[in-house]
């Protein structure tokens, strides 16, 4: 059996800039988008929300014309059963895929009479926009308001990723996916009964169509959840590379209003993508926490204080320092300890997630810090209900994913939020005086030793069902680089499936979990003695996966 191992062989090429071979045909793709119908019988062309909405490419029959209408009419028809007849926030990023579907979603939701709320410039909107907006009129109250945001967020350029955010402004719950899901994969199979669609400009005339300034309201209030005084104050050299995504204009936007020292090194918006380097499988990633990636700016990265990315919907964060890019754990758990020191109005219950294959460093800040800990299974989901009823002051994934509440304590995004991450690492530097890779030393000497990575591997369809068929098998070794197994989980203490496997020894853990949106599993090893033996749990790892997919 072959496995792409990338711990040791990545793709001849990754961090090099695309050639010409490696960018897609746009035309071909809106081609496939328009006029491929999807075989409603084939599980691969089915709608399937994973952890974060559907996915899927034009290319391969998974994500077209005929499954946005199921999946607007199937929208519509949830919020009706939900009693959320107020506005719908819809906001799309910059894969080629997204613009088509924008304006599909638009004539369905608007013949069936909702009423749409789109950026006034037509521009793109990042996750968290969508996420703050639905906030932010719900609580003026009155009918409530939902949102859409049209991504497959860090994806390759030939994908196209479609998720509903319900009026708690995060993704939207299991029962609730389940629910589109099912109607959408039964509209497809009945041929679309009964899609009504209303041309964009006849909804604007019937003013299903608001036009509002969406970006405007977010940098306007950032000055709640981000000392930007402090950043002021300080002048750090900042740069940002949104990897030609939807957040352009609002960190344009932002340099301007608050006078920061902010150099954007690419505004490039291009639907191939053909300026990102390749990721470590030799794949167009918009991936701001891959270090093949983020070659173009891990080379400027001396001429700055900081260098910040974002990727393609703007809801992850990478973080670059003179070091190098800092792994997103490690990061979060300086943001988690910085927040619960220099968050004074926030309350002492405040509580930190984190999900079960994150670093356990988070563990041991959240025990300094006197803070309760809450773990979840893979996907942002889990924190939306604690992140609303403000019980959770900050919480965050494992690939680069977080938010926090407001300095008041209230709710500032239910979804990640990759804008006020990055901006977080500046007024860390700024307040403390610390970069937060040197935040991240200190705090390693106080809570350490640790060693944290996670990798990925390519694998096809027949290894991916395999794997997920033979997830429950235990390991067959009753060590594990060398120490007893303690603990084999394929579940949380709740019950709620983690999306794999995790193993764990007194000296640390390994988890194996195929993605799901891409034909990959990712491997997570961290060592509570080191680096060397973290090497070994990463072995190990391999040979689990081997004996797995067997």
């Amino acid at each position: 059996m072959t496995l792409c191992n990338t711990f040791s062989l990545p793709h001849p090429r990754a961090g090099q800039i695309a050639e010409s071979s490696d960018c897609i045909d746009i035309q071909l793709l809106l081609h496939h988008y328009y006029h491929h119908l999807p075989d409603p019988n084939n599980p691969q062309q089915q709608v399937t929300f994973g952890t974060s909405g559907h996915r899927g490419s034009a290319l391969l029959g998974s994500f077209n014309e005929h499954h946005i209408l199921a999946i607007a009419q199937a929208i519509a028809e949830v919020r009706a059963a939900n009693h959320i007849d107020g506005y719908c926030f819809i906001g799309r990023d910059t894969h080629a895929l997204s613009e088509p579907a924008f304006y599909t979603l638009l004539e369905v939701l608007t013949a069936n009479g909702v009423t749409v709320v789109i950026p006034s410039d037509n521009g793109f909107t990042p996750t968290p926009a969508i996420s703050h907006a639905i906030l932010c009129q719900n609580r003026r109250g009155g009918a409530l308001a939902d949102g859409i945001i049209v991504t497959p967020s860090h994806n390759p350029p030939q994908d196209g990723g479609i998720k509903y955010n319900p009026p708690h402004g995060g993704p939207a719950e299991i029962a609730m996916t389940r629910m589109i899901e099912q109607r959408t994969n039964a509209l497809l199979k009945q041929g679309l009964p009964g899609i009504r669609r209303c041309c964009f400009s006849q909804a604007k005339r019937r003013g299903l169509v608001l036009l509002v300034d969406l970006l405007e309201a977010y940098v306007n209030d950032l000055p709640q959840v981000i000392n930007l005084a402090a950043i002021q104050q300080a002048r750090p050299r900042l740069a940002i590379d949104p990897l030609g995504g939807a957040g352009i204009a609002y960190w344009q936007r932002i340099a301007e209003q608050y006078r920061l020292d902010l150099t954007i090194t690419n505004p490039t918006i291009d639907p191939q993508f053909a300026f990102m380097c390749l990721d470590d499988d030799g794949v167009i990633r918009m991936d701001c926490a891959s270090t093949a990636v983020m070659q173009p700016l891990l080379k400027q990265r001396h001429q700055f204080d900081l260098c910040l990315a974002n990727d393609t919907d703007h809801d992850r964060h990478g973080i670059i320092t003179a070091d190098g890019l800092i792994n997103a754990n490690h990061y979060f758990s300086v943001a988690a300890d910085y927040l619960f020191h220099y968050r004074p109005n926030w309350s002492s219950k405040l509580a930190l997630g984190k999900t079960v294959v994150s670093s356990h460093l988070v563990d041991r800040v959240a025990a300094q810090r006197n803070r309760p800990l809450v773990e979840i299974p893979v996907g942002f989901k889990g924190f939306v209900q604690g992140l609303y009823q403000g019980t959770l002051g900050i919480a965050g994934e494992e690939s680069a994913g977080a938010t926090f509440l407001r300095m008041n304590g209230q709710p500032w995004t239910t979804d990640k939020d990759g804008i006020v991450s990055c901006l977080l690492a500046a007024e860390i530097l700024s307040v403390t005086e610390e970069n937060p890779w040197q935040y991240y030393q200190r705090l390693l000497k106080q809570l350490g030793p640790i060693s944290y990575q996670r990798h990925q591997c390519r694998l096809n369809r027949d290894q991916r069902d395999r794997l997920l068929t033979n997830l429950t098998n235990p390991l067959p070794w009753p060590q594990l680089a060398g120490n007893p197994v303690l603990e084999h989980l394929t579940h949380l203490p709740t019950g709620e499936p983690i999306g794999g496997v995790k193993v764990i020894t007194q000296q640390g853990w390994l988890a194996i979990r195929p993605s799901g949106t891409e034909a990959i599993c990712k491997i997570h090893c961290e060592s509570f003695v080191g680096e060397q033996h973290r090497t070994q749990l990463e072995q190990a790892a391999l040979d689990y996966l081997a004996y797995l997919l067997h």
